[in-house]
């Protein structure tokens, strides 16, 4: 498989009516909505995400919503694709932020459907590829409004980067507010009110839901959903399957039966 397409997945969904719990993903997340209404939550605005537009979540930027007979298309490019990308067009080592959460431009659209409709009818790579530069290209061009260095992006604070050093690091251990607090050196009310305030959503959300992305990284590689769930320290698979429903409009086993792509 081309650096490309190992750097980026694919979800389609249809009919869905769902509430979505504040998550966030670790790579971008870029949809196109076909029929229906999602309400989606940004920055704790609300946005109409409607036919014709494009929605765009910066990594760990966090977002929820309320789908209403929703038929939508997704791909999440990792930080290495999005970064090598801007690099060629600026030839800065930085990635983009793109600020607008619902953008309203119909070439962008159409060059994100021309992406997912060669993928479905499993249209030759080198097609693919171009389709994908192309868009994500003119993405970058016309709406990235800036670019910060990596270590920059995830830099909240002293506090949170080192707590989610610290969380990242042990992930499958069991966490307690206590190792948190003292990690950063604070009392447990200071890091939740500091942790919250800038992350918008508690310590065991974010480990959870990055628990939910590690699982779903180790599916797509081939893992099956018993072993993904234990190496990312869930018991049993029924608990991790209601957590995942949580997060994505789709259950692991549709995951693991398309593994790149989900119909």
């Amino acid at each position: 498989m081309s650096k490309i397409l190992k750097n980026i997945s694919f979800t389609n969904v249809n009919k869905s009516n769902k509430i979505f719990t504040p998550h966030f993903h670790n790579t971008y997340s870029m949809g196109i909505t076909h029929k229906g209404l999602y309400k989606s939550i940004n920055q704790n605005n609300t946005f109409d995400f409607y036919a014709y537009s494009t929605r765009i979540n910066n990594p760990q930027e966090l977002h929820s919503g309320n789908s209403q007979s929703w038929d939508n298309h997704y791909l999440y490019p990792n930080i290495e694709l999005i970064q090598d990308l801007y690099f060629e067009i600026y030839y800065e080592n930085k990635i983009p932020i793109f600020e607008s959460h619902i953008i309203k431009d119909i070439i962008l659209y159409k060059k994100l459907y021309k992406v997912f409709r060669s993928f479905y009818l499993k249209k030759d790579k080198l097609i693919l590829e171009t389709y994908i530069v192309n868009a994500l290209s003119y993405l970058i061009i016309n709406h990235c409004q800036k670019a910060k260095s990596l270590n920059n992006y995830f830099d909240n604070t002293k506090i949170i980067s080192q707590s989610l050093e610290f969380i990242n690091d042990s992930l499958n251990e069991i966490i307690s507010l206590d190792n948190l607090a003292s990690n950063v050196k604070l009392s447990k009310y200071h890091f939740l009110r500091v942790f919250k305030k800038e992350l918008g959503i508690t310590p065991h959300q974010y480990i959870l839901n990055q628990k939910i992305e590690n699982a779903k990284n180790f599916i797509s590689k081939g893992y099956s959903i018993i072993d993904a769930a234990l190496e990312v320290g869930f018991n049993d698979q029924s608990h991790f399957n209601r957590n995942f429903k949580r997060f994505y409009d789709y259950s692991p086993t549709l995951l693991i039966k398309n593994r790149n792509f989900i119909l």
